[in-house]
């Protein structure tokens, strides 16, 4: 055979591949199912080796799946609308659609080039209405059960890309896509009701077994499930109460103020007319330029204002000051909080600042507080001071009793609150699913008939971003009849978020063609939910949470059997280059293509997988890409010199060779290591897919191989046809890694169908039997010593033999032995006095 040359061999097997439906999942299959699924990407320009981890470990999972016999789903679509496209054709003047549908053929040619094999007769589009007319359906049907509704409220607003934010797309107050600082504006805004299934996310995140636990810790804190307890406080002067929610209520007789969240419906209220009402107006308009996390940060002074009233503490009806302040949030409880100088360390801040009295109601054990000499508030578990009927309790005791207190006489409630916020999915730019609904004067907001979708996106639109929707300047578009009464009406003109697109793609590639259902609910039934999920960690709050949601609300209204959309999750880390994450605005990213062509893919995927553990983050490095193409290159080189006597002989790769007799020691360590590697790399290949560890195991059965080449032409037959099976089950041990390397050499040794087709290897127990067993020996707890012996040598033999050792005698000599301890077949300990 030629010289390994990748050019000549890799487009054949990807033809091939092709050609033969390696990839098409057959629905009527017998065979165990595998749904394989990678995260869709954002077709927003050319990969780079950083986005190949996640495909080349996705391609090579369902390769491996394949050759052990399951019925393999590996689809592929392209999360297509969103803003990089839209701010790209602002600056560029094409349009998104156009530059979108370009990109994804870019992206799929270096897809296919890397040698990922996907089934892609059920490929999607999320920007095609083909697709996003289900989106739209999905959206009615969440509005059918009153989960999606509209309301007027603060929002994260991006100056630069013109468009509202979720909180989650906000990261330390700025951007997630161009790092603008974020400002709060007030809009009418459609919203999903995540947080009526808060509960349900929370404890079912708990039971996914398969799912890294960082993640599902993610998602945790960002629910945010709290108990604590619901206090009223009487605004002094009126039978009117202000409620709010606090964890400590073991603190209620050290509060010696309440703060407001300055955007809290009541402010405008109870200063209209009085003396404060312009100052507090100035104060709030202050508070709006700041960003939400500015504003709870604790390394940021607190400022804060007196609005001229009072509340009354029920607990021990104490008048104390209600004050507004900006580390008070809308967002969490009741967007009131009772301050505690002495036990919170933000209120203690806000305190010291203004001058407010600060109370001890909770001592520390070993000594006593002075409030005045305080230098921070002590947030610890303590005894109860100052608190009547408490005092002298400890103060996690406390916080029930004072809790059922409050409650028989009626001013306080336990309950349970969530950070969790309800989804904001207004978006005001125009490359986005149309939001189906049409607003009549005479009937409202009504849904768009599902037999009226969908509601196409105008491709004559401006769509340059100018605080509102593009869409809204489209007369064709937003001029329309209302389906309940016939009247002149108009539709909305916002697009939906494009985590709503993302949210339930999985469930369409079964039924990707079907134009009158989103999906089949038999396929979905059957494959659902995925068994295998692979993406990065950044989108572990995001789609995860929105798309567990949306799986969710499909299940209670009948439309699916499960309700969780994955069984397993694998979150690779990231390539990076010069110590950062790869990016065109670092000038880091490494290109593939030119890396395919100067070693081939096979190369490529291999030192990918080789770099590192899968699920850390690995830095690239140019020049030791040369590495894995050596090995290659010895791997090919070996094959060639035995693969005619391999092809005379029709050596069948499935024999079980732990039945051969071999007298050649050289032939028993060879047949026990090639089994002891097809154990490792099998196990390997499952779970964590420890990619990297499989593929070190493969070069050490090859630098075996190599020694036994200098000798395995002197073996016996059966030895010599050990050596071979050994070769060919090495190749299939590679073939998930390196698969066109892999079906070259699977036809050479004489193979006529697809390695793929031919079963992964198997090993036997009976194979994996030591001859001999290394026993160490200590003297006193020290190694002494070590003994050969076999592995079914009898314990009071082996003890014998170690007591006996010339060495063990050195340190013997002359003492008492106490006793001889055996760890069978592992060690002997001789303990000695004198």
């Amino acid at each position: 055979m030629k010289e390994y040359v990748p050019s000549e061999i890799e487009p054949k097997w990807q033809q091939y591949w092709t050609q033969n439906g390696l990839f098409t999942m057959d629905p009527s299959s017998d065979k165990p199912k595998y749904y394989c699924l990678m995260m869709f990407p954002y077709p927003s320009a050319a990969l780079h080796v950083g986005h190949g981890r996640n495909y080349i470990i996705g391609d090579t999972v369902a390769r491996y799946k394949i050759m052990k016999g399951f019925n393999v789903l590996n689809p592929m679509g392209w999360d297509a609308f969103g803003l990089p496209a839209e701010n790209a054709a602002i600056k560029s003047g094409i349009h998104p659609r156009t530059s979108t549908l370009s990109n994804i053929e870019t992206m799929k040619k270096q897809l296919y080039s890397w040698g990922c094999g996907f089934d892609w007769d059920r490929e999607v589009t999320s920007c095609l209405p083909d697709y996003y007319k289900w989106t739209q359906w999905i959206f009615l049907k969440l509005f059918e059960k009153e989960l999606a509704y509209k309301k007027r409220a603060p929002v994260n607003w991006c100056p630069s890309c013109q468009t509202v934010l979720a909180n989650e797309q906000v990261i330390e107050g700025a951007c997630e896509r161009c790092d603008a600082e974020v400002t709060e504006k007030f809009l009418e805004q459609w919203y999903f009701k995540i947080t009526e299934y808060a509960e349900r996310l929370l404890a079912d995140i708990k039971k996914l077994d398969g799912w890294p636990e960082r993640v599902k810790l993610m998602q945790e804190n960002w629910i945010g499930k709290s108990h604590g307890v619901e206090i009223h406080f009487r605004l002094d002067g009126t039978e009117e109460a202000i409620t709010c929610f606090t964890t400590r209520v073991d603190t209620i007789y050290g509060a010696t103020y309440m703060v407001l969240a300055p955007e809290h419906p009541l402010v405008e209220k109870l200063v209209k007319g009085t003396e404060h009402e312009k100052e507090v107006q100035k104060f709030i308009h202050t508070v709006k330029s700041e960003t939400k996390i500015e504003r709870v940060s604790t390394d940021r002074d607190k400022t804060g204002l007196f609005i001229g009233k009072y509340v009354i503490n029920p607990y021990n009806n104490e008048k104390i000051p209600l004050w507004i302040a900006d580390y008070v949030l809308m967002d969490y409880g009741t967007g009131a909080v009772m301050a505690v100088p002495a036990h919170d360390q933000r209120d203690f801040m806000f305190a010291k600042k203004y001058e407010l009295p600060i109370c001890i109601v909770i001592q520390k054990q070993d000594k006593s507080l002075d409030s005045n000499a305080m230098t921070e508030a002590h947030e610890e578990e303590g005894v109860m001071v100052n608190s009547e009927q408490f005092d002298g309790i400890s103060s996690a005791a406390a916080l029930e009793k004072m809790a059922k207190y409050g409650e028989d006489e009626g001013y306080a409630k336990r309950t349970v609150n969530y950070k969790l916020r309800d989804w904001l999915i207004s978006r005001q730019r125009y490359w986005g699913a149309p939001i189906p609904i049409i607003y009549c004067d005479t009937c409202g907001a009504v849904p768009v008939p599902e037999k009226d979708l969908p509601v196409l996106l105008p491709e004559n639109v401006e769509f340059r971003p100018k605080g509102e929707s593009p869409l809204a300047s489209s007369k064709e578009f937003m001029e329309t009849t209302c389906p309940s009464c016939g009247k002149p009406a108009r539709r909305e003109s916002d697009t939906m978020d494009t985590f709503v697109d993302s949210s339930w793609y999985y469930l369409r590639y079964l039924s990707a063609h079907d134009g009158s259902q989103a999906f089949d609910k038999d396929l979905v039934n059957a494959w659902l939910p995925v068994d295998q999920y692979i993406g990065g960690v950044e989108h572990a709050i995001l789609h995860l949470l929105y798309s567990r949601y949306i799986t969710k609300v499909l299940h209670d209204a009948g439309l699916t059997d499960f309700n969780e959309p994955f069984k397993n999750l694998f979150t690779q880390g990231m390539i990076i280059k010069n110590g950062a994450k790869m990016s065109k605005s670092k000038g880091n990213t490494v290109s593939p293509d030119a890396l395919i062509t100067r070693y081939g893919a096979d190369t490529v995927r291999l030192y990918t997988l080789f770099i590192g553990p899968p699920e850390k983050d690995a830095e690239w490095n140019d020049s030791a890409v040369e590495g894995a193409n050596r090995f290659l290159k010895r791997v090919w080189k070996l094959v060639d010199k035995y693969a005619g006597t391999i092809k005379g002989k029709r050596v069948d790769d499935t024999v079980d060779d732990s039945v051969f007799t071999l007298d050649e020691k050289a032939a028993r360590d060879l047949r026990r290591m090639v089994h002891e590697t097809v154990q490792k790399v099998s196990k390997d290949m499952e779970g964590d897919f420890h990619f990297n560890t499989a593929i070190a195991s493969i070069m050490e059965l090859l630098n075996a191989l190599t020694v036994c080449e200098r000798e395995c032409d002197s073996w016996s037959d059966d030895a010599k046809t050990v050596f071979y099976l050994a070769l060919l089950k090495m190749i299939k041990m590679l073939s998930p890694f390196v698969p066109h390397f892999s079906e070259e050499l699977w036809v050479h040794v004489g193979k006529k169908s697809s390695v793929f087709m031919c079963g992964w290897p198997a090993y036997t127990e009976a194979a994996l039997g030591k001859e001999e067993l290394t026993i160490v020996i200590q003297v006193n707890g020290k190694v002494r010593s070590r003994l050969i012996v076999a592995p079914d040598a009898e314990e009071d033999a082996v003890k014998k033999m170690a007591v006996e050792d010339a060495k063990v005698q050195e340190h013997v000599k002359g003492k008492d032995i106490l006793k001889v301890i055996s760890v069978p077949k592992k060690l002997v300990n001789i303990v000695v006095k004198g």
